[in-house]
């Protein structure tokens, strides 16, 4: 079977071995690294607590949670060629496809305005600009990038990764020069392991809905194997470089666990200023990448809808007033207004709404996959997606 693209009818021919296998991984990583990721400070919060053989393990089995839901995901979406997360979720969900929306929603304006925050305070401490001025160049760049639709979006996920994996490759090499014997030593210390697997599960659930963002890049995909393939390889895509900056970090272990930045407190210790500043780019780089696969991702669900009513999707100008919209109601109004916070109150909450509303139901959708083929053979159609 061969998906075709979204409103063309066309199917993927002449996808590159990169856009079927690697991309999907490379877009997965980018919306998930965000800004706790790249700063150590998620790495520190749910594995740490568990030692450093624990948290390994718990990273471990984050990253098969991952491969697994990521495979199941791609193969569904490929299957109803759904490209957007409102198709795939009127296909898992059915009529109450829109109880997804408002939790992602939700989750939109807390992370950008987040991101945002994040942006200026790397404007600040590296060039000295003030705290708005950081904010408001992540959001122009997050407009430049979604204003050309999904090739210029492939792009900075592909560009933005050979960037970030080369930055955590030379760190590892750099920690192991400087601490190396510090990592050993703590590797080998007897530590407590209790929760590593709570840790494991917690990290890979709170990061989970990244494979429902990157449906835009699915359609590349030209069959189920390939949507499987791509699946499983993106949980190590994405994990690779958090296990070698958790490396470093366990240098420093237990007391690195209590820092709100451990990435600045391995580099001032690394004590390579031009790394320093390279790393902080980098982190700028991640803040791009997650927010404009969270904000392409709405573009493409609206797009979707456009197509399906009028024939025609959003116009680049369309693309870049809607990206405006969200990014001013999202980095630089949400927050004034008390959103922020109180979204942030409910969290886990909302958490926890994603797991029950997209995970349980895929699996669900899976399990009952043998009765949809017996239909089928009935003459029944396998897949049946709300109107």
């Amino acid at each position: 079977m061969t998906a075709a693209n979204p409103g063309t009818g066309t199917t993927p021919h002449g996808a590159s071995w990169f856009q079927r296998f690697l991309l999907p991984g490379f877009a997965f990583k980018a919306v998930v690294i965000g800004g706790g990721y790249a700063t150590g400070r998620e790495l520190a919060e749910f594995f740490l607590g568990s030692g450093p053989q624990g948290g390994l393990m718990g990273m471990v089995l984050a990253m098969l949670v991952w491969s697994a839901i990521c495979a199941g995901t791609f193969a569904l979406a490929h299957a109803v060629s759904a490209y957007d997360y409102r198709s795939f979720f009127k296909t898992v969900l059915g009529r109450f496809w829109w109880v997804f929306e408002i939790a992602y929603l939700a989750f939109v304006v807390l992370i950008l305005a987040v991101f945002g925050a994040a942006a200026g305070e790397i404007g600040h401490a590296v060039l000295g600009w003030p705290l708005l001025v950081g904010s408001i160049a992540l959001a122009v760049s997050i407009v430049a990038v979604v204003t050309f639709g999904n090739h210029a979006v492939e792009g900075l996920f592909k560009y933005v990764s050979v960037l970030l994996y080369a930055v955590y490759a030379v760190f590892i090499v750099l920690a192991i020069a400087t601490f190396g014997d510090r990592i050993g030593a703590s590797l080998a210390r007897p530590a407590p392991t209790d929760g590593w697997a709570i840790g494991g599960l917690t990290y890979a659930s709170y990061n989970v809905v990244g494979a429902v963002v990157i449906l835009p890049m699915m359609r590349h995909l030209t069959s189920r194997r390939d949507a499987i393939t791509a699946g499983l390889i993106a949980g190590p895509l994405a994990m690779i470089p958090a296990i070698l900056f958790f490396v470093s970090m366990i240098a420093f272990y237990p007391g690195i666990e209590t820092q709100t930045l451990p990435s600045d407190y391995v580099l001032r210790r690394l004590d390579q200023p031009w790394f320093h500043l390279l790393f902080q780019g980098m982190i700028f780089a991640a803040l791009l990448e997650s927010s404009v696969g969270s904000v392409h991702a709405i573009n493409e669900r609206i797009d979707a809808v456009l197509r399906e009513r009028r024939g025609t999707g959003l116009s680049h100008r369309a693309r870049a007033l809607l990206a405006s919209a969200i990014l001013i109601g999202c980095i630089f109004v949400a927050d004034r207004i008390g959103l922020v916070a109180l979204i942030g109150s409910g969290y886990r909450f909302l958490a926890y709404l994603i797991l029950a509303v997209y995970v349980i139901p895929l699996a669900i959708w899976w399990i009952m996959m043998p009765v949809r083929r017996r239909r089928s053979r009935a003459g029944v159609p396998p897949y049946r997606a709300a109107p």
